[in-house]
């Protein structure tokens, strides 16, 4: 194993270590619940949480390496249970660069109920482009979690799915991404319970999430400088 590869691992279980944090400063996870991978990139690699360790005792040092068939590669611990669903979404989807899971409260109640959350906010059409959608309900510690996953998302704006009986799974061009899709999936399904307690949200028109999605996804924030020659 190179030098160059050693560091360029050490920074990415750095970086997921840290992302962990978010989750719990969102109230996305309890106990030592849900996890955050990110593919190495240029190796049939990831770097994943270790199953069952507290958050609080997370760091770099506990990270577990796999292969894309969810080996373990290097690391002390066994890697989270739902390390074959991550590895097979990597496999599946190569522009995929972070999966998270989470079990946070309201989107999982959608998951309870198998329903896809439906498009009624301009921020639900910045970030997803049009709905959330369910999944197909499927056991723990194998790759059919991650199948449906793949099978629900592909061809889908939707960085989110509600994996039905379940929880939350996203995905994103590197593990950052990911959690942001997590936290703005959590935001979304707790602001669509409380319209629907009041009355039947209000439709919004096809054309107008497709502009928000484009506008979101290609003009709001900070853009590089162009240069000219």
């Amino acid at each position: 194993m190179n030098t160059r590869w050693d560091n360029e691992i050490w920074q990415l279980r750095e970086t997921v270590a840290g992302l962990h944090s978010a989750l719990t400063r969102y109230g996305l996870v309890a106990w030592t619940a849900g996890n955050v991978s990110a593919r190495v990139p240029g190796q049939d690699l990831m770097v994943i949480k270790p199953s069952g360790v507290d958050y609080d005792d997370l760091s770099a040092d506990n990270m577990v390496v796999c292969d894309l068939n969810g080996t373990v590669v290097d690391g002390e611990h066994s890697p989270s249970s739902d390390t074959a669903a991550h590895a097979y979404v990597y496999r599946a989807m190569p522009e995929v660069g972070g999966v998270v899971h989470t079990h946070s409260g309201y989107a999982t109640a959608w998951a309870a109920r198998g329903e896809s959350i439906p498009c009624h906010l301009t921020a639900q059409a910045d970030e997803f482009g049009g709905e959330i959608p369910a999944g197909p309900f499927a056991l723990i510690g194998g790759d059919d979690i991650g199948k449906g996953i793949v099978a629900t998302l592909s061809g889908h704006r939707s960085p989110a799915v509600l994996m039905r009986n379940h929880g939350v799974f996203t995905i994103g061009k590197d593990a950052r991404a990911a959690v942001k899709a997590a936290v703005m999936c959590e935001d979304v399904a707790r602001t669509a319970h409380l319209a629907r307690a009041l009355g039947p949200p209000v439709p919004m028109a096809q054309a107008d999430i497709d502009a928000l999605y484009h506008r979101y996804q290609n003009v709001y924030g900070q853009r590089p400088a162009s240069t000219s020659s």
